[in-house]
C-alpha cells in the first residue's frame, strides 16, 4: 500500500510539472530589445535596397531600346541590361531624340525621379542633341545643359540614390590620315566639370569609345554602325550610312565598356556583374585598316 502511495504521489507531481511548464517557460526572462532582431519595416526595406538594386538610364538614342523596325539599331543599354544577376533591374528611360533639355520638358526625368528609392542608382548620358544647334526644340545652350546636369544629379541624390555621369558616347569620324575625330569637346567638357564639382562618378564614354573606334580603325569601325549595304538588311532596303548610331555588336562593345568602368569605380553594382566562365576565345579585333566583308541577308522573295 505505501509503494503505491510513493507511485501515485510521484505521478502526481510529474503532470503537475507538466502543466505548469507553459507558465514557466513564459516567465523565462525577456531578451533586452538590443538582443532582439530588428525585423521591423524600416529593416527590412534596408536590407532588401542592399540586395536589390534598380538602376535607371537617363539619355538618348545611343542608349535607348528600339523598335523592331529599327533593327540592327540598338541602344547600348539593351545589351548592359543582360550582364548582371537577377537581383538587378536595369529601367532603360532613354529616349531617341532627346536632349536634357527635352527629358525635362516632356516630363521624362520627373518620371524617374518620382520613382527613384534609396540605393538606386541613375546612369545620365545626353550630349548628342543638346548641342545640335540646327534643331531648336532639342539644343540646350551651354550653360543650360551643365544646369540640367546639376539638376539631375540633385534630384537623385535628395532620394539617397547614386548618379552616375556619361560622357555622350563618341561618334565615328576620322581625319584624313586614319585618327579619329572628337566631336563632343565643348559638351564632355562640361560632364567632366560637373563630375567633379559635385563629385560624381564619370565614366568618359567620349574618351573610352574613342579608343574603342581608333583601334577598329577607319574601315572597320563600320562594323560597329549602322553601316549596311542596299539590300543588306530588309529594314533598310537602300542601305544606310550612320556613324552615330550602333549595331548589335557596337552596342555590346559599349556596354563593355561602361561594364569595365563600373568596375574601375568601386561601385556596389560591380558585384552584381555576371561572371560566367568562357569556354572559348574570344574573337579576335579585325586589324585596323584590313578591309572586312559582312555577309548579306539572303533577297526575300
Amino acid at each position: 500500500m505505501l509503494n503505491c502511495s510513493v507511485r501515485i504521489a510521484a505521478t502526481a507531481s510529474l503532470l503537475l510539472l507538466a502543466v505548469s511548464a507553459p507558465a514557466q517557460q513564459a516567465a523565462l526572462p525577456v531578451p533586452s530589445p538590443a538582443a532582439r532582431p530588428d525585423n521591423s519595416p524600416s529593416s527590412k526595406s534596408a536590407a532588401l535596397l542592399r540586395t536589390n538594386i534598380k538602376v535607371y538610364l537617363i539619355g538618348d538614342s545611343t542608349m535607348s531600346i528600339k523598335e523592331v523596325r529599327l533593327y540592327p539599331e540598338t541602344g547600348w543599354g539593351m545589351p548592359f541590361a543582360t550582364f548582371f544577376d537577377p537581383t538587378v533591374t536595369i529601367d532603360n528611360r532613354a529616349k531617341n531624340g532627346r536632349s536634357t533639355k527635352t527629358f525635362l520638358s516632356e516630363g521624362l526625368w520627373q518620371s524617374v525621379a518620382g520613382e527613384l528609392k534609396e540605393g538606386d542608382y541613375v546612369f545620365i548620358q545626353f550630349g548628342h542633341n543638346d548641342e545640335s544647334k540646327e534643331k531648336a526644340e532639342r539644343y540646350t545652350t551651354p550653360e543650360e545643359y551643365r544646369a540640367n546636369l546639376v539638376r539631375f544629379v540633385s534630384e537623385t541624390r535628395a532620394k539617397k540614390a547614386s548618379p552616375i555621369l556619361l560622357t555622350p558616347v563618341a561618334r565615328r569620324k576620322f581625319d584624313a590620315s586614319g585618327h579619329i575625330m572628337e566631336t563632343h569637346e565643348v559638351y564632355s567638357n562640361l560632364v567632366r566639370s560637373v563630375a567633379k564639382d559635385e563629385n560624381v562618378p564619370l565614366i568618359d564614354l567620349d574618351e573610352k569609345g574613342q579608343a574603342l573606334l581608333q583601334q577598329y580603325g577607319e574601315e572597320n569601325s563600320k562594323l560597329l554602325f549602322d553601316w549596311l549595304e542596299p539590300g543588306e538588311h530588309p529594314n533598310y532596303p537602300e542601305g544606310k550610312q550612320d556613324n552615330t548610331h550602333f549595331n548589335e555588336l557596337g552596342a555590346r562593345k559599349i556596354a563593355e565598356l561602361v561594364l569595365v568602368e563600373v568596375k574601375a569605380l568601386h561601385l556596389d553594382l560591380a558585384d552584381k556583374i555576371v561572371k560566367r566562365q568562357v569556354t572559348a576565345q574570344p574573337a579576335a579585333v579585325p586589324a585596323p585598316d584590313k578591309a572586312v566583308v559582312s555577309p548579306k541577308t539572303p533577297s526575300r522573295d
